[in-house]
């Protein structure tokens, strides 16, 4: 009988919650970390530990508690020089210490699409002060684009259309940064027609993608993806072209979610995670294997056939609108049977123990057997209506 892996889980938000249930499947035994309790991954895990990600003795202490398999990180903001020491001691880090490290922080991976790697992106430059960002807003010219260079669901993201904004934004990407790099991307505004995640999987027997999801943001934060979304044969190859020229460089084995600009045909690169992506969570109606499924298939080394599609699906988020300790999720009976003929509804709701505006604290599903993706939109959108933060206190 082969030994049971052990996996060290760096954040245990609704994505890891998901992975450690695949990953569980698959035989492996979870110790899932946050800086809280009671988080969703935890809820589902074998094992768990208290502590900041960015604290790098109690990241130290716990490798080397649990003497895992595989150190699996869920969030950006952790201690790589860690994961960057315990690596070269021989631990194996997913996809690699050196991705982490890279997609951490939006200016490292920028650099190496743009600089390394020559693909095309939007015109950027980088700002550690007020005085610096003025300065680039006015080379980078407005409309424009501020974001703290570390920040995760669109935190300290604005749009910066008038003069009179820049302060302000600068002000809030200071305010939604994590860690300790006072540092901000201002890139060029692109006029695109639509933006895509391409699920790349890197494994042992080379890339494989997923067809790409559509998504829609606000305030730089996932709303709705759907899948599959419209794309020419040209620029899903070119797409596909450029991922696999990033995950390459960055080497390692595991799911990388890969964003992307389209404008008519042109494809240009805008980020990527090392790791299973929220716009993916579309994935787990829409596919026989979802992200995270794939994830953890590619990390333990196991093969992955053949990704079929169920159909046209997408997916809708929940959000709360204040802080609490003191609440419910109601509806959910009106949302599961709110589906029209010929579509299937199903939820994820993550058991968050607090909300606070905006908090993503559930997702719809809605999968279109007998339709397209626009009738799932608007199926899933439908539902995540139905379902209710009520407030307590």
């Amino acid at each position: 009988m082969a030994a049971i892996k052990k996996i060290l889980l760096l954040g245990s938000g609704e994505l890891g919650r998901e992975f450690v249930i695949s990953a569980k499947r698959l035989g492996a035994h979870v110790v899932a970390c946050d800086a809280y309790a009671g988080a969703p991954a935890m809820q589902v895990a074998d094992e768990f530990e208290v502590f900041s990600m960015l604290d790098g003795a109690a990241l130290g202490a716990a490798i080397d508690k649990h003497k895992p398999d595989f150190i699996v990180p869920e969030v950006e903001a952790i201690r790589t020089e860690v994961l960057k020491d315990y690596e070269d001691r021989g631990q194996n880090v997913v996809p690699s210490a050196r991705a982490t490290q890279m997609t951490m922080n939006r200016d490292r991976i920028r650099d190496v699409a743009a600089n390394e790697l020559g693909l095309p992106t939007s015109k950027f430059l980088y700002a550690e002060s007020l005085e610096e960002m003025r300065d680039a807003v006015a080379k980078v010219g407005i409309p424009c684009v501020v974001k703290p260079v570390m920040s995760s669901s669109g935190k300290g993201q604005s749009t910066v259309k008038a003069e009179g904004d820049v302060d302000k934004a600068w002000d809030y990407a200071v305010a939604g940064m994590r860690g300790d790099r006072k540092r901000v991307i201002v890139e060029a505004f692109i006029d695109f027609d639509y933006e895509i995640t391409l699920l790349t999987i890197r494994t042992r027997q080379g890339v494989i993608f997923c067809p790409p999801i559509g998504h829609r943001q606000e305030r730089g934060d996932y709303q709705e993806s759907w899948q599959p979304t419209p794309m020419s044969d040209k620029a899903v190859a070119e797409s596909q072209r450029q991922a696999k020229a990033v995950v390459d460089n960055l080497g390692g084995y595991g799911l990388f979610g890969v964003e992307f600009f389209v404008r008519n045909d042109e494809v240009i690169f805008s980020e990527l995670s090392p790791r299973p992506h929220d716009t993916g969570m579309v994935t787990l109606i829409s596919q026989n294997l979802t992200e995270f499924d794939l994830h953890a298939r590619a990390i333990l080394g196991l093969p992955i056939p053949s990704i079929t599609q169920h159909g046209p699906a997408a997916s809708a988020v929940i959000l709360a609108d204040r802080d609490s300790t003191d609440f419910s999720v109601d509806g959910l009976a009106d949302a599961l049977g709110s589906a029209p003929a010929g579509i299937d509804i199903d939820l994820r709701i993550f058991n968050k123990p607090t909300t606070r505006p905006y908090r993503r604290m559930g997702v719809a599903l809605a999968l279109a057997k007998n339709g397209d993706t626009d009738a799932a939109r608007k199926a899933a959108r439908a539902a995540a209506d139905k379902v209710k933060i009520s407030y307590k206190a």
